[in-house]
C-alpha cells in the first residue's frame, strides 16, 4: 500500500496548482488521532490514484499553512477543488466519509 506523501509549503503551492483535486492531512507525529486517520489518507491516496492529490502536511514542520487556512485541532482533512477549500473534516472519522466527500467533489 502506497503511502500519502508528506509535503512543504512550496510543494502545497505546486499541487494546489497544477491538480483540480487536493486532499490534504494536516497531521503531526505526536497526535493520536492523527494516526488512527493515517492509514485513512493513505488508502486514499491509493484508490484516488489518478483522479485526486492526497498529501499531509505536519503542521510543525510547516505552521504557515495551517494558519492560512484555520486549523486549529487535528487531525484536520481539507479538500480542494480547484484552489479552493470545499470540505473540512475535523477529527477522527471512517473512511467512508473522507470517500464520499472526494465522490461528491469529483461529481460537482
Amino acid at each position: 500500500m502506497s503511502e500519502a506523501a508528506y509535503i512543504n509549503q512550496e510543494e502545497f503551492d505546486q499541487i494546489i496548482g497544477s491538480n483540480d483535486l487536493v486532499v490534504v492531512d494536516y497531521t503531526a507525529p505526536w497526535c493520536g488521532p492523527c494516526k488512527v486517520v493515517a492509514p485513512l489518507i493513505d488508502r486514499l491516496s491509493e484508490e484516488y490514484d489518478g483522479k485526486a492529490a492526497v498529501v499531509k502536511i505536519d503542521i510543525d514542520k510547516n505552521p504557515d499553512n495551517p494558519k492560512k487556512y484555520g486549523i486549529r485541532s487535528i487531525p484536520a482533512v481539507l479538500i480542494f477543488n480547484k484552489g479552493q477549500v470545499v470540505e473540512t473534516i475535523v477529527g477522527k472519522t471512517s473512511y467512508e466519509v473522507f470517500s464520499n466527500k472526494l465522490e461528491e467533489q469529483l461529481r460537482a
